[in-house]
């Protein structure tokens, strides 16, 4: 099957995110009752506390809200790349319940994809692929293994480059360490795709929590020090930030 594109949605979120980490934060220091602190909190903007708290570095109360996106059109390699985020929830279209005998979709590197010769083979892997999958299935049939049973065994010939979907819930405290981790741009290019469409949904979001997300060279120095990209001036331009 043709391969897939990119799709992320935010699905649901703590209503009122940064309303929640300023309740959290201030009644660690108030003497007052949970619902006085409540009422004072929603009647005034937190905007300016919620800043403070960043600026700081008092992150504790940032992991309150969560937020919980679905994912479609990446490839199984990119999946086991955003599961090494451990602090967060993930549920994944299964290979074993899901069968893939109509036709897996599948990514093509931009690499590949801009060279026809490399396009041409990578396309006829994925048809060889397909096919040795059907055959499997078939076979394993005929031995009466049937269903998830033969789907578990079978999925082994599958490919990297198969289409999965996948939904993952973060904290927000998580968002920002995986925004600083995977934006950057030594990132592998479909993981750090994926993480740039999340960001821009959280900040509509929560736009005074995530106002200073993304990669950890846009406020302070590369991070990654002699594995540098070099391009500090235009990975700093790309989220609108002037280089001094």
């Amino acid at each position: 099957m043709p391969e897939t594109g990119l799709k992320v949605i935010l699905l649901r979120h703590t209503p009122n995110p940064e309303e929640t980490v300023a309740m959290a934060a201030k009644l660690c220091y108030s003497p007052s009752d949970i619902e006085s602190l409540k009422n004072k909190i929603e009647k005034k903007d937190q905007k300016a506390f919620v800043e403070k708290l960043v600026k700081m570095g008092h992150m504790t109360p940032i992991e309150h809200p969560a937020f919980t996106f679905a994912i479609e059109g990446i490839s199984r390699a990119c999946s086991h790349q955003l599961v090494r985020h451990r602090l967060a929830s993930y549920s994944q279209q299964s290979q074993r319940y899901v069968s893939e005998e109509a036709g897996f979709d599948y990514l093509i590197p931009p690499s590949i994809k801009e060279d026809k010769a490399l396009s041409d083979l990578f396309v006829s892997f994925m048809d060889k692929a397909q096919k040795a999958y059907n055959a499997m299935v078939g076979k394993l049939n005929e031995k009466g293994i049937k269903g998830e049973s033969a789907n578990q065994d079978a999925r082994f010939l599958l490919p990297n480059a198969a289409e999965t979907k996948i939904m993952v819930t973060m904290n927000a405290r998580e968002l920002l360490h995986f925004f600083r981790q995977r934006c950057c741009n030594r990132a592998q290019w479909e993981i750090r795709h994926m993480s740039e469409e999340m960001l821009k949904l959280v900040k509509d979001t929560a736009p005074t929590i995530f106002s200073k997300a993304g990669p950890g060279c846009l406020y302070a120095p590369c991070p990654e020090g002699d594995y540098s990209c070099g391009k500090i001036k235009d990975v700093r331009n790309k989220y609108g930030i002037k280089s001094k």
